[in-house]
């Protein structure tokens, strides 16, 4: 396993694109820090964003899993064009004719997948204690520590989507395209949805309990939107006789629907090297 990351790592440490692209990455997931500096001063009313509670312990977690993989598109990119610049560079027949089989080509890009996501995960738990410990109203460690399967669902919304871009960079050869197939993908799994969801079946879960299976929108479940949780959305959802109540618990099953489809990806990406005549 460690000589098989060593070497994907070695390609990225002399890939100046790769290494632009991961520094952004993190600074992007530093930059939930800044959040804590936004304040509006105007005349009477003023409004700072870390003072209505969203770097409150619990809360913190689900809050910045749900930023952080916003900015999950910089790492997307690395990895297709990991692949794409084995197919350009001809270095995925060399490595094949050194010795690596195609079994342990795969391997070494899932590794570097899961490194990828496991870091984002400690980066993003480490920024998190950080502010939370600076601006929670709580410090008591059941509280701190409560609700961290948010980081767990983070760490796999990751790894799923992450594998999807192997696979399609391993399909398409091109990062730029298999970039482009993710966003088309998306654009018809939207489509999909509100077809399901507002024509042939309204006023129902029908779409819901169909589309949850769907590659995308079942990391998207992983981490439901977090903005409605705060009690100044609360109090202004019951001035206009809106009842806020969303489950926002992470589920064992949407845990297990991600992991299913990443290893499909990961098996696929093999079986699509193993058919093919390089």
């Amino acid at each position: 396993m460690l000589r098989l990351l060593q070497i994907e790592l070695y390609k990225i440490r002399h890939n100046r694109a790769s290494k632009v692209l991961i520094i952004t990455y993190f600074l992007l997931l530093t930059s939930i820090a800044l959040i804590a500096a936004i304040k509006f001063d105007i005349g009477p009313i003023k409004f700072h964003l870390a003072e209505q509670g969203i770097f409150n312990f619990p809360y913190i977690w689900h809050f910045n899993t749900y930023i952080a993989a916003m900015f999950k598109l910089f790492l997307l990119l690395v990895i297709v064009s990991m692949i794409a610049n084995e197919y350009s560079n001809k270095t995925l027949k060399q490595n094949l004719i050194d010795g690596l089989s195609k079994k342990e080509f795969i391997l070494s890009k899932f590794y570097t997948v899961f490194l990828f996501a496991l870091i984002s995960t400690i980066f993003v738990f480490v920024v998190s204690l950080i502010l939370g410990l600076i601006y929670s109203d709580y410090d008591e460690l059941s509280i701190i520590f409560s609700e961290m399967d948010y980081l767990l669902a983070f760490f796999v919304k990751l790894l799923g989507f992450f594998s999807f871009g192997l696979f399609l960079g391993v399909l398409i050869k091109r990062s730029a395209f298999a970039v482009g197939a993710m966003l088309m993908w998306l654009i018809i799994e939207n489509i999909g949805y509100g077809i399901f969801k507002w024509k042939l079946f309204p006023d129902t879960e029908v779409a819901d309990n169909i589309f949850r299976f769907a590659p995308l929108k079942a990391m998207g479940n992983l981490i439901d939107e977090p903005f409605s949780r705060l009690n100044a959305v609360k109090a202004v959802a019951k001035q206009v006789g809106e009842n806020i109540s969303y489950d926002y618990a992470v589920h064992w099953y949407e845990i297990a629907i991600v992991l299913v489809w990443t290893a499909i990806f990961i098996y696929g990406s093999y079986y699509l090297l193993k058919i093919r005549d390089l």
